[in-house]
């Protein structure tokens, strides 16, 4: 029996994590948000850690808002690095497994096959700088049986993302614009949770490792846009557009496919195709 920390417990992750409560019962769960637990307060967190006797942290909590970072450095450093690494001392002090999560952001785009665990790290906007240094934090204090899971495109039938975006605008437009020329992998918060709480038991390495973690295949926003209005029968166009045409005040890599051989290798994990997990997503977001 473990005593689990889940930070960030209000976003899309925490909120599948939470989800999956029953299904997990060798975890007592702790969730906590900002409103409950600030993250970035060590004397805080530390407290919280000894008192409830944390076995494990899982951190979802961060600052994911790519276009706002650029306006809002300060507290995206906060938020995605300085507190990974109180994280990471207070999991290193106490003996505790840490997972935390990251992205594919902390890339630059420019390769032309998925990216692996050890690619070179490049970000392109303030988000992924902010993020890259929290897993560097992490790095450098390097508390055993800890991870960094790198994900992409997350969504889920919690909170607001892209395939809830799409599914409002497609019944309120006839057309959407979507941009055609950044290629990547969506991936559904719920596979993600269970494949973190699958994964706990058997983390057992000196430091930290780094995993990437997302649904299989590849795709575009536009053909992903595409894939969910046709899962909701809705009769709106999605036409294709470029970033240059989009105007986003943060770059976005135009690549960022994450190579999940490791991962799958490591725990035995099956991981689904993007298209099938979807379908369930929208199927669970329709009821």
């Amino acid at each position: 029996m473990s005593n689990l920390l889940v930070t960030g417990s209000k976003g899309q992750l925490g909120l599948e994590l939470e989800s999956l409560e029953n299904d997990f019962q060798n975890h007592t769960f702790f969730f906590t948000d900002k409103s409950n637990l600030d993250i970035t307060n060590f004397e805080a967190v530390s407290t919280f850690i000894s008192t409830n006797k944390i076995t494990d942290i899982i951190n979802c909590a961060a600052y994911t808002n790519v276009d706002k970072a650029e306006d809002e450095p300060v507290l995206a450093n906060e938020i995605n690095h300085l507190a990974v690494e109180n994280l990471a001392k207070i999991a290193k002090e106490y003996c505790l497994k840490l997972i935390h999560i990251s992205t594919d952001y902390v890339f630059d785009g420019t390769s032309k096959i998925p990216y692996v665990e050890t690619s070179e790290t490049n970000p392109q906007n303030n988000y992924g700088s902010s993020k890259l240094k929290g897993e560097q934090a992490l790095l450098s204090v390097n508390p055993s049986n800890s991870a960094i899971i790198r994900t992409s495109w997350l969504y889920s039938n919690f909170g607001n993302n892209f395939v809830k975006t799409i599914l409002r605008l497609s019944e309120e437009k006839e057309s959407i614009s979507v941009v055609s020329d950044q290629i990547g992998s969506p991936t559904n918060a719920h596979n993600l949770a269970k494949a973190i709480l699958q994964i706990i038991p058997f983390l057992k390495n000196d430091g930290v490792q780094i995993y990437h973690y997302a649904n299989a295949g590849e795709c575009s926003w536009f053909q992903f846009a595409e894939e969910v209005v046709k899962l909701s029968k809705n009769t709106c166009k999605i036409t294709p557009t470029s970033s240059s045409e989009f105007n986003s005040k943060a770059k976005r890599p135009n690549f960022s496919l994450l190579n999940t051989n490791k991962m799958q290798r490591a725990f035995e994990l099956k991981i689904s195709h993007w298209k099938v997990s979807l379908k369930k997503c929208v199927e669970k977001i329709n009821k």
